[in-house]
């Protein structure tokens, strides 16, 4: 993560006046079974596209608040670094987007047997989103849908 003073002015100005939100109480869920038996799905703000799909859009005010359908067989290689964010150095997440979208991850615990299996499908979203009200009311609870739908027991959240 940079320091504040490794940004430019322009972000640094933006994040210093920008209205961060907390949640209280935070949203939880206990595992009803064990990782070993459940099905575990990846969420990621990293802003990644699979080959073919539209990227991200940086020209939506406040933020792109769609998501993207990551296959649960895609070749994480071929992913696609959309995301809009000035704020952090994109190189590493370009070199390996499993620093951000750990897919290959899930399926070497799934062989060892430390989780049940890996969805058959992901979600990617963007992240520095700063007018997320669409993103809750609509696509959050979108996506949610779809993971409950596949019946998955555990996501992984990478928040870039």
């Amino acid at each position: 993560m940079a320091e504040l003073s490794e940004l430019s002015f322009r972000v640094r100005t933006f994040l210093r006046a920008y209205p961060w939100r907390s949640i209280d109480p935070i949203p939880w869920s206990p595992l009803k079974k064990p990782l070993s038996e459940s099905n575990v799905a990846l969420v990621s703000t990293g802003g990644f596209v699979a080959p073919g799909q539209q990227p991200f859009s940086h020209s939506v005010k406040g933020g792109d608040f769609t998501f993207r359908e990551i296959a649960g067989d895609a070749d994480v290689r071929t992913l696609v670094d959309s995301h809009r964010s000035e704020s952090f150095d994109h190189t590493g997440i370009r070199t390996d987007a499993n620093l951000a979208f750990p897919l290959d991850r899930l399926r070497e615990l799934e062989r060892e047997g430390r989780i049940g299996r890996v969805n058959h499908r992901h979600w990617s979203f963007m992240g520095s989103i700063t007018a997320p009200g669409r993103l809750i009311a609509q696509t959050a609870p979108a996506a949610a849908q779809q993971a409950v739908d596949d019946g998955v027991d555990a996501v992984l959240l990478v928040p870039v």
